[in-house]
Formats: structure tokens, sequence, C-alpha cells
């Protein structure tokens, strides 16, 4: 076994970070015997050094993280800053010290994995990033190896665990959008500011790194189609229930029928109550894998919070470690396939819509009209009414995004239709 320890810098100290330095002390030992070297945890570049980190030594704290991952002794840096800058150039300025990176940044590589997977390659380094999606799920590596010699058409999952939570009470309760909310900010599963993850955009880059792996293809954040779920009602899940279904926030990616392009996309929709997805309750994550020779995988677990995103981070850094023993690198980007990234408007799928009509003679017929001109076939309609007014939802067979656009455009301009209550995609059939 090699004595001199390899040593890490830990880029970042919060919550993440803080249980990463943690299981390096505590579980030292259990390191060097997976690894075949110790490892050893060199600095740690944090914002405000005044802040007391309990576990950590005083003497291994330092604000210039630039000055730590150029001391020249450093062999593997952990990134768990997030966001763009300064973590993208901490990440390249490690890649030209010849130091390997295992990062949890979602964002940045969702933006600029393409980038730091050929920095990483040109130098001779690993990028590992398991922690990025679906805390401490396994999903990354096992999509990028053990079902590298298979073919995966479609991913889709439940990867924000906070989304989760506010949409598993709604369903569970009755309780509406914002005293959910309420609740999941209370206990800690959502932000001050929950922007992120309501609006899908936590989501969305989680799902432009997974359909990259899965589809071999390059995929970044703007090519992901994003919906948040602020609008889900209570009515929208009682008419889920109805259906036997229920809501969840999903990140779908899918390759054509022909193999020819891929799409991404991050919304609400209904599920059946059948589907593995929808029994996913709490923060939890999940993700289920539709795969040509596999069939049908599922990966679930706790998506986010200190321990399960350290365990992550932490099997990636033996995974790294053991590569810099064996001079050796692991997997890089996969993006051989080239292929396009289709737009919203082609994917098909079916579709829920309510609609507040008026209560006389002749507007379902109107309506079955107007579906039928842009050609989108009606599975079932259910109507209620009362006082002149009354609810119409429809339910479609599968259709394009487009046309169904076009259809709830035409419907807003009949004068028998009073609004456009709801639009929820069915998925998971």
């Amino acid at each position: 076994m090699r004595t001199r320890p390899l040593k890490v810098a830990l880029l970042g100290c919060g919550v993440v970070g803080s249980e990463v330095a943690r299981i390096m002390t505590t579980h030292a030992d259990d390191l060097t015997a997976r690894i075949g070297a110790p490892v050893e945890l060199a600095g740690v570049a944090v914002r405000r050094p005044s802040k007391v980190r309990e576990g950590i030594d005083p003497a291994l704290i330092t604000t210039d993280a630039t000055a730590l991952l150029k001391r020249g002794d450093i062999d593997v840096a952990i990134e768990v800053i997030g966001g763009i800058e300064p973590a993208r150039g901490l990440i390249t300025t490690a890649f030209e010290q010849g130091i390997s990176v295992v990062s949890a940044n979602k964002a940045l590589l969702a933006q600029d994995g393409a980038a730091l997977h050929a920095a990483a390659e040109a130098a001779g380094l690993d990028l590992y990033y398991e922690a990025a999606v679906a805390g401490a799920i396994p999903l990354i590596r096992p999509l990028r190896e053990s079902l590298a010699g298979d073919k995966i058409n479609r991913v889709m999952g439940i990867v924000n665990g906070t989304t989760n939570f506010i949409l598993d009470k709604m369903d569970s309760t009755g309780a509406g959008y914002q005293e959910a909310l309420d609740e999941a900010t209370a206990l800690g599963y959502a932000e001050a500011d929950p922007t992120a993850d309501v609006e899908g955009y936590d989501a969305a880059a989680k799902a432009a790194i997974l359909a990259g792996i899965a589809f071999h293809t390059r995929v970044r954040l703007d090519d992901v189609h994003r919906e948040g779920m602020t609008e889900v009602s209570a009515a929208d899940f009682a008419s889920a229930k109805r259906m036997g279904c229920t809501i969840k926030l999903l990140a779908i990616c899918e390759r054509a029928a022909d193999g020819g392009s891929v799409t991404a996309r991050v919304h609400p929709a209904m599920i059946p109550l059948s589907h593995p997805l929808a029994s996913v309750r709490e923060a939890y994550n999940a993700v289920f894998v539709e795969a040509e020779a596999a069939g049908r995988l599922m990966f679930y677990g706790p998506g986010a919070g200190g321990s399960p995103t350290a365990s992550a981070v932490l099997g990636d850094l033996v995974a790294v470690c053991r590569n810099k023993l064996d001079r050796a690198t692991g997997p890089g980007e996969s993006a051989y396939t080239q292929l396009p990234v289709s737009p919203m408007g082609e994917v098909v799928t079916r579709y829920h819509i309510s609609l507040d009509v008026a209560d006389k003679p002749g507007v379902l017929a109107q309506v079955a009209t107007v579906f039928a001109e842009h050609g989108v076939s009606i599975d079932t309609v259910r109507q209620q009414g009362k006082d002149g007014e009354a609810s119409l939802v429809v339910v479609t067979h599968r259709a394009p995004d487009a046309a169904l656009s076009g259809t709830v455009e035409a419907l807003r301009k009949l004068d028998t239709v009073a609004g456009v209550a709801s639009i929820m995609r069915v998925e998971g059939e």
C-alpha cells in the first residue's frame, strides 16, 4: 500500500462540504483501505473564514482557493461551491495544475459540461459528478458504465425533493400550493427563495445532464423545455384522482422513435397510481430508466441533503483516487451520436385540459370541433354545470405539443369559453 497520502482540496464548506470533511475524518481508515492509500484533507477554501466549522482544523481554512490549487501537492479537488463562477474558473485551474475534480455542480455541468470534459480529457484527468443529480442515488455511474452496452430510450424521474414534498402534501392532505410550500420551508426542505426548485430550473439542469449521458449526445440547459409547478391547484389533484392518477414534477428525456433526435423537458404531469413514480413520497427522488435490453429500471432514494449528497461525493472521491494510483482515468464524455434536440412542439403525449365554459347547449360541440380542426383526438369528456357556468374537462389521446398549443389558443377565442383553467400532460401510460 502506498504510504504518501493523496491530498484533497475541498472547495466550499457549506451543508455538503462540511459533511464531506466530517466523513473524510471519521472514516479515514476505511477510505484508506478502499483506495489503497491514505487520503488527506489538505485545505478547505471558504468565503467566510470566521465561521465556526466543528471538526475541521482551522489551520486548513483559506479564502484563496486558487492559491490552494496551485500549491503543487494537491491530487484531487472537490468542488461543492455551486453556481457558475467562481466554480468554473477553479475547476479549470485544477485541470491546469494536474488535479482531478469531483463536483456536485449541476448548473455548471448543464451549461458548460462539454468544455469541462474537454479540458479534463486534454489534461488526462478525471471529472466525476455523481452528486450533481439525485443526491445519494447511484445514477450517473450506472448510466455511463453499467448500461454502456445498452441502448437507453427514456429516462423519466422525480429529481427535486422540494417539489416532490410540496406535491405529495397537496395530494395527501388536500393543501393548496402555498400552504404546502410553507410547510416545506418550515421543515427546511425549501429555501427562503424556492424559485430554482418550484420553477423547475434545478430539475432542468439535471435533465440536461441525464439526457447527455443516456443518449451519448450534448444537451445543454437551454435545450431543456421547462415549466414550473406553482400553478398546480387542489382542483388539478381532484381531477387527477378521478382519473386514478397523481401529479409529479417530472424530468423526462426521450429518444425519438426513429432514433434520429432526442427531447428533454421538465414540467408537472399526471401519472397513473400504478406507475412506480406515483408512490414516491415526501422529499425522495426516483428515476425510471427504459433500456432496450435491460428493460425498465428504477433508482430510488434521498435526493438532497448534506449526508446523502456527501455520500455520492465520497464515492466519486474513492474512484478518482483509485484512478490516480493506477495512472488511469475513468469514463469521460460520450457524445458520439451528436443527435439534435427536438423542440417541445414535436413531443407527443396525452393532455388533461380544464375549461370554464357557458352552461348552454352546443358548447361541447363547439369545443369538440376545435379539437378536431387541430388534429387532436378526444378520449374522454366530463362536464359539470350550475347557474349558467360549467366546467368542462377534456382528456385527449396522444398528440404533438404544437397541435395542443394551437387547440388551446383557438379555444380561448370562443365566446362560450370563459377561460382555460388548467392544462396538464398525462405521462407514464
